[in-house]
């Protein structure tokens, strides 16, 4: 049978209510104004009216009660999520997260290795409190996103805590609890684009613990790599993923943007690959009836794990789900799409050539990875992998700050600071005095774009415009000569394979120039984040025939 179309309009959803409806679910669930935060009803707290909740593909309003119900035509188990309107906040759970679902299993579940969603019985009422938006929200909506956290051990986690979570921490001199003032907390929410773990789903609640420390509301994608891989069928392959994060599809809305997380990673066991990108029915059922309704002239957010683009010559999503979704998207002004997966970093901007049929490119900010290159690479004075990813960025997190009226801007920060530097450069150290300028430097732009403008400068001469190239990051190939020439291993994981880098830039050093040392000077003029500056040095001598 078809699914029924819930949509229900808030004016009518008193009406709607006055008789029990045969076959529905949460009959005597509530959604109350949880004046006291503690995500517990008490006697004085009312059910709040014209609040949307949903199960991942039906859309139902609460009535003047509070109460709602949703059809009870889907098998298996059911995840029952409140869509956070702006201006509200949920209690946090005990592991921190924001407490805004239930998982109802009312018949026998699969039996998955790493406990699959366990028995949790009747819908149980869902807080939401006011939220005074302090005076610093207007510099704008701050987010965290993070993609690929990705431990395969408690070793990698301890690496994420002190390599990613202290990092933020560090910006913002300590990490705050969500109910102290926006203002010295490190954000206004958190995403994490998927491969939250590598495989291992047993890690869920010691990452928890980690990210919860920047008390930070946050959300999670799944990804390919928190999959319950013993499922039989792709709806069961994320049960233990929504046992400890919730739904894997949501709209969740803030006052500057409204946010639409998806699972993208379609289940194919027993074939090659394991999986495919793609979206599932019921997902364009939710997508369908939140679309209608919400307001264009905020910014809509799209995260996911799968990227929309592909390589050329790889098929890695399939092509009727991205027409569909991006029809669904085409008559929103202002839009965002943010991916992982790739390890690598990269603006893409769609176009006829993908299918985007909107009035103006889709931009999607495909972001680097949290873990880097896997926890790869030669540990630090702090014991710490330098996980520098193929394309030569460094580990770390993005920020998205989203203005009022839907404007956006991006930044990247490498894990630990690392100079908190948006441009890595290599130079030659020495070259011959008169040599022929068949030598040069490289700027890698880590958030740079197709048409990023980016200049250099000898000492303090004119500017000059450097040249994108395609090829791999030097820094990173001479790390690759390093692990090929060591007679015993690096690290626990070598660093990756060097690959072409989609924001390099080449320059090429003067020799003619006085003998001694030189300063290099590279600005890149950064969309978001306005002019970038960064500097190194080489050495120029005179050498006998």
């Amino acid at each position: 049978m078809p699914r029924i179309a819930c949509l229900l309009l808030p004016v009518l959803a008193a009406s709607l209510w006055a008789e029990p409806v045969h076959g529905r679910i949460c009959a005597d669930a509530v959604v109350f104004e949880d004046g006291d935060g503690d995500g517990v009803r008490s006697a004085d707290e009312p059910g709040l009216a014209d609040i949307r909740v949903s199960d991942g593909s039906d859309i139902v309003a609460t009535d003047a009660r509070g109460r709602f119900q949703l059809p009870d035509d889907a098998a298996g188990p059911r995840t029952v999520f409140v869509i956070k309107p702006a201006g509200y906040a949920f209690a946090r759970r005990d592991d921190g997260l924001p407490d805004f679902w239930r998982n109802l299993v009312t018949a026998p579940a699969p039996v998955l290795g790493y406990g699959g969603m366990r028995a949790s019985g009747a819908c149980a009422d869902i807080g939401l409190r006011r939220e005074e938006l302090p005076r610093a929200r207007s510099e704008g909506l701050q987010v965290l996103v993070f993609a690929d956290p990705q431990p395969k051990s408690r070793i990698d986690v301890d690496y994420y805590a002190r390599d990613i979570i202290e990092s933020v921490s560090g910006d913002h001199d300590v990490a705050m609890p969500a109910s102290q003032d926006r203002a010295v907390r490190a954000a206004d929410m958190g995403l994490t684009l998927g491969d939250i773990v590598h495989d291992d789903l047993s890690l869920y609640p010691d990452i928890n613990r980690a990210t919860a420390r920047l008390g930070v509301p946050w959300l999670h994608v799944p990804g390919n790599h928190d999959l319950d891989f013993d499922a039989a069928r792709d709806e069961d392959s994320l049960l233990t993923f929504r046992h400890h994060y919730g739904p894997d599809t949501l709209a969740w809305e803030e006052q500057e943007a409204n946010f639409v997380l998806l699972d993208d990673v379609v289940y194919q066991p027993g074939r090659q690959p394991a999986y495919i990108g793609g979206l599932r029915e019921d997902q364009f059922a939710f997508l369908e009836r939140y679309l209608a309704g919400a307001d264009r002239e905020r910014l809509l957010v799209v995260g996911m794990h799968i990227p929309l683009f592909e390589a050329e010559g790889r098929d890695t999503f399939r092509d009727a789900d991205r027409a569909r979704l991006f029809a669904l998207l085409a008559a929103f002004p202002k839009v965002l799409l943010l991916s992982g997966h790739g390890h690598t970093q990269q603006h893409v901007l769609h176009g006829a050539a993908t299918g985007w049929r909107g009035a103006r490119p889709l931009h999607e900010y495909n972001v680097g990875a949290a873990c880097g290159a896997y926890w790869s690479g030669v540990k630090d004075a702090q014991g710490i992998p330098d996980s520098t990813m193929a394309d030569g960025t460094p580990n770390g997190y993005a920020r998205l700050q989203v203005d009022a009226n839907g404007g956006y801007r991006l930044s990247w920060h490498s894990a630990r600071g690392q100079g908190d530097s948006r441009i890595g450069l290599h130079a030659p150290r020495v070259l011959r005095r008169g040599a022929y300028p068949a030598f040069a430097m490289y700027a890698n732009i880590y958030m740079a774009r197709d048409d990023t403008r980016v200049e250099y400068r000898i000492d303090d001469g004119a500017w000059t415009p450097m040249q994108k190239t395609l090829r791999p990051d030097p820094r990173l190939q001479a790390e690759n000569a390093r692990d090929d020439a060591a007679r015993a291993l690096r690290g626990y994981d070598r660093s990756p394979e060097a690959a072409p880098s989609p924001h390099l830039w080449r320059g090429t050093l003067p020799t003619g120039l006085a003998p001694g040392e030189h300063r290099i000077e590279v600005r890149a003029f950064d969309a978001w984040q306005g002019e970038q500056r960064m500097t190194t040095r080489y050495r120029l001598e005179e050498a006998l025939p």
